[in-house]
């Protein structure tokens, strides 16, 4: 790593917290760290705070406060969604649909819930990574329990068409879940306005802390608790608050909803910015992903030729942090099972990268990385075996 400053572009992994979140969570690591669950004044005056956090969270995606229960991050939440409702359910069905491009805490939960004498089904998606809803159509059965069906890719930022899937579920019995992790804060979500039981999202991926999470659960949803305990929220999720995480993740939302407007066309503009000066300066790319369906400040392109990983450390080297995927998955050495769905070419599929955008990015940062990446792509495209150097 050089003295440069770092261009931090890797904004769907994790968000540096916003400097008024810190200063909000300051006192509850030092004075207020009251149990919330005890009776006395101390306890009490941090359970009010916590009951604001729960307010700030569902105003974020027009929700009921009483209908947020904190988790310990998107993760368990997702976990909880699957498995809570698979185990409360299990005399009414034992079939469950899902996608082939889910985040791994979705993917995973599946899985077990497989081994326990489920039955899922994983949904194909297009060309773009949007879910086919007519296979959804055809694989609901009367024994279908549960749809889960992320709001927005983590990797190449395809927003799915949850609205439509929400009505056509409408009715059915069939609870529906999405993982808005990567949407949440940064599209409008109105649960008044679609038809969802359940919804995740998390801390860290909006500029809170990280450790924290939240699963919207509509009133009259049946769902079994993951973890006992003390019986907190609502006995859905027990154990002692992380006050100083709800906290930050209340004041994340109450920061994202006031500046959603704003942040979106920032965002929007930086992407297309960087999208079209690196078309511009390279050849031989593929934008991965829907071209306008989108998250806003996500790009994720493969470069031919090359190895993702390569441009990844030789961006670093030049203060330029992006990934060549999900965080969760970014250890492997295998091609991306995202864009595997997508059909993508195994030569695009192991020179991708992903751009993601945040708020605190700027212009100036956006033209640094336009004009450093070209250098670097042509110096690993000289060492590459396979390419046309004509």
């Amino acid at each position: 790593m050089t003295d440069k400053k770092t261009i931090y572009l890797d904004n769907s992994a994790t968000t540096q917290v916003h400097p008024e979140i810190k200063d909000t969570i300051l006192p509850y690591l030092e004075d207020l760290y009251g149990n919330p669950s005890s009776i006395h004044a101390k306890g009490q005056e941090v359970k009010k705070t916590i009951d604001n956090a729960r307010k700030q969270v569902a105003d974020l995606i027009g929700a009921k406060e009483t209908e947020i229960i904190f988790t310990g991050s998107g993760t368990e939440a997702n976990n909880l969604a699957l498995k809570g409702i698979a185990s409360k359910n299990k005399n009414k069905g034992n079939h469950i649909i899902t996608t082939r491009i889910e985040h791994k805490s979705i993917l995973n939960s599946a899985r077990w819930l497989e081994t326990e004498g489920f039955k899922v089904t994983y949904l194909n998606v297009d060309e773009n990574g949007t879910v086919d809803i007519n296979q959804l159509k055809e694989e609901i059965r009367p024994e279908t329990i549960l749809v889960s069906v992320m709001f927005a890719n983590n990797e190449m930022g395809t927003i799915q068409p949850i609205k439509e899937i929400g009505e056509f579920l409408k009715g059915k019995g069939i609870y529906f879940h999405t993982d808005a992790v990567q949407a949440a804060g940064k599209i409008k979500i109105n649960l008044k306005e679609l038809n969802i039981d359940l919804l995740t999202l998390s801390g860290h991926k909006i500029h809170g802390p990280k450790g924290i999470g939240a699963l919207y659960i509509r009133k009259g949803t049946e769902i079994d608790p993951m973890i006992h305990g003390g019986g907190q929220e609502k006995n859905i999720r027990s154990g002692t608050e992380n006050v100083p995480g709800i906290v930050g993740l209340g004041k994340a939302a109450e920061i994202a909803n006031k500046n959603l407007e704003s942040n979106i066309e920032h965002l929007t503009n930086l992407g297309k910015k960087l999208e079209k000066g690196i078309f511009k300066e390279i050849p031989d790319l593929i934008l991965n992903g829907h071209p306008d369906n989108r998250i806003p400040g996500n790009v994720n392109i493969s470069f031919k030729y090359v190895e993702g990983e390569s441009i990844m450390l030789m961006l670093d080297c030049e203060g330029i942090c992006v990934s060549t995927g999900s965080a969760c998955t970014s250890k492997s050495l295998k091609p991306s099972y995202v864009l595997d769905a997508m059909g993508k070419e195994i030569v695009f599929m192991h020179g991708s990268i992903r751009f993601s955008i945040g708020t605190f990015n700027t212009e100036e940062e956006i033209d640094t990385v336009i004009k450093t990446l070209p250098t670097i792509i042509k110096k690993l495209r000289a060492l590459s075996p396979i390419y046309n150097k004509d």
